[in-house]
């Protein structure tokens, strides 16, 4: 129906079931009551008789309204148990064959996504716990791409605290394991190197939520595997190399030595060319021995001997040993000191060698001169001292970093590979957290956080 002004439309709703029972009882005796009443008014004998017929006809519409209602009440106070998500609430039988048969379906049903509920509560607790304890890292991430879930290792390799992780963007986090996670194509799996040398595996897969597909993601550290598989391999060349090659140094050293004492049988005008070639070779094969002992020296880190140690005054010390190379190649030399000076336990010896071959390695970085920066300062932790070599060198690339601290990996034309390497095994023995990164002026940085309690 329509009317003037706003011109509004009447809806008209469907009657309920009960609504419709309640109209046709009451229609029914309507028409019971009109026929009862014409009778009465013929013959008002019936009157006892219509009175029974009445009572009688409304205590079975009584009756039948139930009879009708019930399973409708039945069905309307289920479904919303279960809108409410209550699987606890079961019916009991109400004597009638239809509706105890419907009852036990009902009650059937609601045991089944009871239990099948919990399992799956159990499952999910179950999965939490193996997730959160995983020496893995795993990452899942929402629809959007941000993070919704991220266990412990993942945070520790991303180098952000989990309740950090939560709502953010993935190629936000930083870092070169966010930047490869963000770049990874669905079941794509690739290695990234870390700045301290460590390797870890990145892969991405995906599960279906509610009908939607949400990727996670994989982290693992390689770098124990790696480094013992490394270990290995070059051992054996090495130990193969020296065997071989000491053997030659032997004999070949002995050779030279009978050659030099009969140098002196020679004409004079052949002695001195002869003389000068033996001392060459003499000292080549001296080379060669001693490149060897470090090569051994690399597979055969012994264990540190502690012992306090006053780093600042190693420092300075290392620093001196190459203050002839710096005014050679015009290095100025900025140290700086934050912090009181402090001693800390550790194997002096192999800590001098970790500085030499760090302050060559930034020397070697500028051929035309630069400023070597070094700093050391009192770290956060109790007893902790941070010491930070930074060059303004040619700097590190990304292929480079990739590889730094891989064995005999080198980009020098003399180099043999192994400085870094050593490094990462004496610093690795000591439990000194280190990186080696771009630095602030575009060269390189080199930090160790040398801590004691």
């Amino acid at each position: 129906m329509s009317g003037g002004g706003g011109g509004r439309r009447a809806r008209w709703r469907t009657p309920t079931l009960r609504l419709r029972v309640a109209i046709f009882v009451v229609l029914l005796h309507a028409a019971f009551a009109t026929v009862a009443a014409r009778v009465l008014w013929e013959d008002p004998r019936w009157l006892f008789i219509v009175e029974i017929l009445l009572a009688s006809s409304f205590v079975l519409s009584i009756l039948f309204t139930r009879a009708v209602l019930l399973p409708l009440d039945l069905i309307g106070t289920g479904s919303e148990l279960i809108a409410e998500r209550d699987f606890t609430t079961r019916f009991q039988p109400v004597g009638q064959p239809e509706l105890d048969r419907l009852v036990a379906v009902y009650n059937r049903m609601i045991d089944e996504l009871r239990n099948e509920r919990l399992l799956v509560r159990e499952k999910n607790e179950l999965l939490d716990r193996i997730v959160e304890a995983s020496p893995g890292g795993i990452v899942i991430a929402d629809l959007d791409g941000r993070v919704a879930e991220a266990n412990p290792a993942a945070a520790a390799l991303l180098g952000t605290p989990a309740g950090d992780l939560a709502g953010r963007p993935i190629a936000e986090l930083g870092g070169p394991v966010a930047a490869a996670l963000a770049a990874l194509a669905p079941e794509e799996s690739t290695i990234v190197g870390l700045p301290d040398g460590r390797r870890v595996r990145l892969r991405r897969a995906a599960f279906r939520d509610r009908g939607f597909l949400r990727s996670f993601y994989l982290v693992e550290e390689l770098t124990r595997e790696l480094r013992a598989s490394e270990r290995a391999a070059y051992g054996k060349l090495i130990r193969t190399m020296s065997h071989e090659v000491n053997n030659s140094v032997g004999a070949v050293g002995s050779l030279l030595g009978s050659l030099g004492e009969l140098v002196h049988q020679l004409p004079d005008e052949r002695r001195a060319t002869a003389a000068r070639a033996v001392r060459v070779a003499a000292a080549r094969l001296e080379s060669l021995a001693a490149f060897m002992q470090r090569l051994a020296g690399v597979v055969r880190v012994p264990e540190p001997e502690v012992r306090r140690c006053d780093v600042e005054r190693l420092v300075d010390d290392v620093l001196e040993l190459y203050a002839a190379t710096f005014e050679e190649r015009s290095v100025a030399v900025e140290r700086r000191r934050d912090g009181d000076a402090r001693s800390v336990p550790l194997d002096k010896n192999q800590i001098e060698q970790v500085l030499v071959n760090v302050v060559k390695n930034a020397v070697e970085a500028m051929p035309y001169g630069g400023i070597l920066t070094v700093t050391t300062r009192s770290g956060s932790a109790a007893g902790a001292l941070e010491l930070t070599v930074e060059d303004t060198g040619e700097g590190l690339s990304e292929p480079v970093r990739e590889h730094l601290f891989d064995p005999f990996f080198t980009t020098k034309e003399q180099g043999c590979g192994l400085g870094l390497t050593l490094t990462r095994e004496i610093l690795g023995r000591h439990g000194f957290p280190f990186a080696l990164e771009p630095g602030a002026a575009g060269g390189a940085r080199f930090r160790v956080t040398m801590s004691g309690p």
